[in-house]
């Protein structure tokens, strides 16, 4: 019986004059989800509100999942548009609307009538007060509770006038782009997803970076991330992903560089490419899916140097979540599943028995300065026989 969809937005009602621009922006991630939907649609702006109309047949379901994925949406709400024709046509439609919704009249219910147009004839409370005796006299065995009803029967006059009930809970966030672009590090692991999900639900738009060690790593492993970052992409749209061929890089630093030393060197280089790559993005930044004290890798002094290398930001989203929270949102997303299969990534091949914890910055530089030989010409190969895979 649906025909529209009634969108409800958050922070984008408080952008002042340049709210059309977030409007326009998340107009354009709904054209976008639905892009494959069975049927055709049309999305529109009206008065502080956003529709998407159906034109002709659809899978209510799948709209329904699709519009949840879409970062900026709050409430997704099934709405029946009906014309303005005078309180009695009014009511036969409100009427209408519960029988059809409602099979079983055996719920409790209230009337919530909003004016966006103020010269209706009637006030709010009124409407409240007559849709609701109209609803009674039709149905009998439906009961009015004020405080705590089963069923909020929202109507909004508007040019069209608004008849709903139900909202369905959005991704919430701000569309994506809105907020610039950034390069996600993404591995097969749990958090980096988690981390991609939660920058593009600011309103960030996303490209990622894999570090793939062949014949170290497996195409499995490779294919799990690919599988990772189109998990991310149902949230954040399309991305381009770079596998970056980081064997002899690993290998020279293993052979070259104290042990305990290799997990923060090689995340060092790690950063440097990817902000290589982001800088062809026209990236603003980096983003990790770091956690304080997670592993020996990202305690503050580890972070400081892996920071130090950097020009570019980098954004930890995770920061101040422990791995309970983190797995939480991985379920949430539906990337867990994936996210613990057991294909190795680049990271945990290399990993020494005691690594350090406390890294000093100045140390590991002098670390570094045994690789000078042959380093920058490692890291020129890497970039020039990158694979770039469009995700979608």
């Amino acid at each position: 019986m649906y025909k529209s969809f009634l969108i409800k937005y958050g922070e984008i009602a408080i952008k002042g004059k340049n709210r059309y621009l977030f409007e326009e922006a998340l107009v354009n991630q709904i054209k976008y989800a639905l892009k494959d939907a069975e049927g055709e649609f049309k999305v529109r702006r009206l008065q502080g509100r956003i529709y998407v109309d159906t034109l002709g047949e659809y899978d209510y379901d799948e709209v329904m999942e699709k519009l949840t994925h879409v970062f900026g949406i709050v409430g997704i709400c099934p709405v029946v548009l009906v014309e303005d024709k005078g309180f009695d046509a009014l009511a036969e439609d409100v009427i209408s609307y519960m029988d059809k919704v409602y099979l079983d009249k055996n719920i409790t219910f209230k009337v919530h009538a909003r004016r966006a147009r103020k010269n209706y004839p009637m006030t709010s409370m009124e409407l409240n007060a007559a849709l609701g005796e109209k609803i009674l006299e039709a149905f009998p065995e439906i009961k009015v509770d004020v405080h705590s009803p089963q069923v909020l029967v929202s109507v909004e006059i508007r040019e069209e006038i608004n008849i709903y009930s139900v909202e369905v809970k959005g991704a919430g966030g701000m569309p994506v782009g809105t907020n610039g672009r950034a390069m996600l590090l993404l591995s097969g692991g749990i958090d980096s997803p988690v981390a991609g999900y939660m920058i593009a639900k600011r309103g960030v738009a996303i490209d990622a970076v894999y570090f793939h060690a062949p014949p170290y790593t497996s195409d499995r492993a490779k294919q799990k991330v690919v599988d990772l970052a189109k998990i991310v992409a149902r949230y954040s749209g399309p991305m381009n992903l770079y596998v970056v061929n980081f064997t002899d890089i690993q290998l020279a630093i293993y052979e070259k560089c104290p042990h305990e030393e290799l997990t923060i060197i090689m995340r060092r280089f790690m950063m440097k490419l990817a902000e290589h790559f982001a800088g062809e993005e026209g990236s603003l930044g980096l983003v990790t899916g770091e956690s304080i004290g997670q592993v020996a890798s990202q305690t503050m002094q580890s972070l400081a140097a892996t920071n130090a290398v950097c020009t570019l930001p980098v954004y930890r989203p995770l920061i101040g979540f422990d791995k309970n929270e983190i797995i939480e949102i991985s379920e949430k997303i539906d990337a867990y599943e994936t996210s613990i299969l057991p294909y190795e990534d680049c990271c945990t091949i290399f990993v020494a028995k005691h690594p350090v914890t406390k890294p000093n910055i100045q140390v590991i530089e002098k670390s570094e300065l045994k690789l000078s030989d042959g380093i920058e010409e490692l890291l020129k190969t890497a970039i020039e026989t990158v694979e770039v895979i469009r995700v979608e």
